[in-house]
């Protein structure tokens, strides 16, 4: 399964990586990309073993806002 979604709050190279590193440590996330010039981050996940919810509270716990 592969979802986009925004992601508020980051302002330079280092928030994009802690984005990307919170979604990576999520289980059963398969690939992350995270785009700083869009605000927005894509994942592909296995549905089996993780949810948009659980992704979206990874952003969150990582000090962003998931849109």
């Amino acid at each position: 399964m592969r979802t986009v979604f925004k992601v508020i709050g980051m302002s330079c190279g280092g928030c994009r990586s802690g984005v990307e590193n919170a979604l990576k440590r999520v289980p059963g996330v398969l690939s992350v990309e995270v785009s700083l010039e869009k605000g927005e981050a894509a994942v592909e996940y296995d549905e089996k073993k993780a949810a948009p919810g659980d992704l979206r509270a990874a952003v969150e716990k990582a000090g962003f806002k998931a849109g």
